[in-house]
């Protein structure tokens, strides 16, 4: 209970209790100390509510004045071996312990008038720090400091007295690219920033005379050890996380679903770990089953907010950043349990293999999990020949109808995540492979149809026609030249031809649990077959775009992932010979591909050579930051 003439605390000000005005309390404080032989000491007077102070003794003082005047010399002393009392028992070394009994403790005694001066003291001392959570409940508490905090606390005052001295000698040490570390690592981090294009400038960089770019920036922090030749910038310099969706997708509700009785096939390459697509042929209908996570994941939810920022699972040779949580592959994934939930279409082809009907079911099926390599074996069995089939007329009519097929070299590389070994190795095609991609295509063209046919806003992808010389060459030089004639896709709420592959109308839908635009596309589907309202066109069009741009600044993420990858290879094998093809001659240096690492490069000093003539070449000099590579002829 505080009375007339206490001690309290108010704000930042010593305050003495001069009265009481019913449930409000009237305090006095001195609001300017005044100078000697100049102006006097300013006070004021207040009504405060007693939840506002807080008391600082609870016998009353001599006056307000004494006890700011009140000073003792040698008192930090004191509190020195106050702590050391304290620490010799464990009891009490970390216990909170009252200002008043602080203040026994260290004078012997607690008056009134000194209890200011002890708090200021206190407070002030490296061998203590106010309890927060005392302060709280107007309770003036302290917990004494470990031995380790106040040599942090010693070290920290003495870096901000020292600041230009120790930042000085940091600039000298960066200079000779020789830092202490791990200490310097923390004036590194604005490099850093600049490094990963979080910033444009670093005023460390300029005082040691470094060009303030990323790749100078990723080149100073190899070279001062901060980071590893191995690191990789390029997800998180296009703005990408590189921490998968956390929020899991739950269990998947219970709903009506057509049971397919016939086995259908995830075809996948061995390492596949999310199947989201099976095919099979009933005698009658080709039916493609996908994975279903948009019976879970609705418009607009935390997850399709999470998914539409990714825009896409990002395939790094580190590993997977994924679209969707991890977790949920068990639940949404085909073939991973017995029976798998999906969305399917089933479509009914005309004699010359285009869609006369695509129906879409929620559908159980019965999924078996093959290779490539596996399916390609079966190819002549009784459930596997018919799509084999199908696949074969549907490339005669894609050709008939313009689709430009290109041909370059593929490869299959990983990173162990702990030794950072790179393994590089071609990837071996089959005939499976080429099967699945038609009945790929043939599920995306059956749902831009349905879309279409029935009003559906949806997520169509098309491609103007490339403009093709009649004198395309043989070989990867020819091959290179189709590429460089193709358009960029488009992605809209538009129907359009898309002329690369052939197609009238198109739309991507056969991997929702990796590809956002996928996810919406399903999200309409179901709802118009659930008889609920769709997303319009501008909305649509809006989560399409935001979707898609995540996702192309996650296919140059990695590209340039995949370069950086192949460049630390090419250092840990530093005997690599390898051949390269001749594939563009329009420029000063011809350009080759060379195959093993499906990799373009510029080779100096040939001038003669022809397209697509082979010639064995080796590593002359890297640069990791540039991604610059330079190749010399064997």
């Amino acid at each position: 209970m505080m009375k007339k003439n206490s001690l309290v605390l108010y704000k930042k000000f010593c305050a003495v209790i001069i009265d009481f005005d019913g449930e409000k309390t009237v305090i006095k404080f001195q609001t300017s100390p005044g100078s000697p032989g100049g102006k006097k000491p300013q006070y004021t007077e207040l009504k405060v509510r007693e939840k506002d102070i807080i008391p600082l003794a609870q016998e009353a003082c001599s006056s307000l004045e004494n006890a700011l005047a009140y000073s003792e010399e040698g008192f930090e002393a004191k509190i020195q071996e106050s702590w050391e009392l304290l620490q010799s028992d464990e009891s009490t070394a970390r216990e909170s312990i009252s200002l008043q009994d602080l203040a026994e403790l260290s004078a012997g005694s607690f008056e009134a008038d000194k209890s200011w001066f002890y708090l200021n003291q206190f407070k002030a001392s490296l061998e203590f720090g106010q309890d927060e959570n005392a302060l709280k409940n107007l309770e003036l508490k302290f917990i004494p400091r470990s031995a380790e905090e106040i040599e942090s606390i010693k070290q920290k005052n003495y870096e901000k007295e020292h600041e230009e001295e120790i930042h000085a000698a940091f600039i000298a040490r960066l200079k000779e690219r020789k830092l202490n570390l791990p200490d310097d690592a923390r004036f590194m981090n604005e490099v850093e920033n600049v490094a990963f294009c979080k910033s444009e400038k670093s005023k460390v960089m300029v005082e040691a005379g470094v060009t303030q770019t990323p790749e100078k920036a990723h080149q100073l922090l190899i070279d001062t050890g901060i980071w590893d030749i191995t690191k990789n910038p390029y997800p998180t310099r296009h703005g990408l996380s590189m921490v998968s969706a956390k929020e899991g997708l739950g269990t998947p509700p219970e709903e009506e679903r057509l049971e397919v009785q016939e086995t259908a096939y995830a075809i996948d390459s061995p390492w596949s770990t999310d199947p989201d697509d099976a095919v099979c042929f009933d005698g009658k209908y080709l039916w493609v089953h996908i994975a279903d996570p948009a019976c879970f994941v609705k418009p607009d939810s935390s997850i399709d907010r999470v998914a539409r920022d990714k825009g896409t699972t990002l395939y790094l040779p580190e590993g997977a950043v994924r679209m969707l949580a991890e977790e949920s592959l068990a639940d949404y994934a085909l073939g991973l349990q017995e029976r798998s939930r999906a969305l399917s279409f089933r479509i009914l082809l005309k004699d010359d293999n285009s869609i006369e009907e695509c129906k879409i079911f929620k559908t159980y099926v019965n999924v078996r999990r093959l290779t490539y390599k596996e399916a390609t074996e079966q190819k002549d069995s009784p459930e596997l020949k018919p799509l084999f089939e199908i696949a074969e007329k549907n490339v005669e009519r894609r050709k008939k109808s313009g689709a430009t097929n290109i041909d370059l070299p593929e490869i299959h590389m990983s990173v162990d995540p702990e030794t950072k070994k790179v393994q590089i190795g071609p990837l071996e095609r089959y005939a499976a492979d080429s099967m699945v991609c038609e009945m790929m295509l043939l599920a995306g063209e059956g749902a831009a149809y349905f879309a279409f046919n029935n009003g559906i806003p949806f997520p169509y992808v098309s491609q103007e026609a490339p403009d093709v010389p009649k004198d395309i060459l043989p070989g990867l030089a020819g091959q290179f030249q189709l590429l460089r004639c193709m358009h960029k896709r488009s992605v809209g709420v538009t129907p359009g031809m898309h002329s690369g592959l052939g197609l009238a109308l198109y739309s991507q839908v056969t991997s929702p649990l990796r590809r956002y635009g996928d996810l919406i596309a399903h999200q309409q589907l179901r709802s118009y077959l659930n008889g609920e309202k769709l997303l319009d066109k501008d909305t649509m069009l809006e989560r399409i775009s935001h979707g898609d741009a995540a996702s192309v600044a996650a296919r140059k993420a990695s590209r340039l992932s995949e370069t950086h990858w192949k460049l630390i290879y090419l250092l840990q094998n530093p005997e690599w010979t390898g051949t390269a093809v001749c594939i563009d001659k329009k420029y000063e240096d011809p350009l080759f591909m060379i195959p093993s690492l499906a990799l373009q490069a510029s080779i100096k000093g040939l001038t003669d050579i022809n397209l697509n003539d082979e010639i064995t070449v080796k590593v002359q000099g890297i640069d990791i930051p540039t991604q610059k590579v330079e190749f010399v002829k064997v």
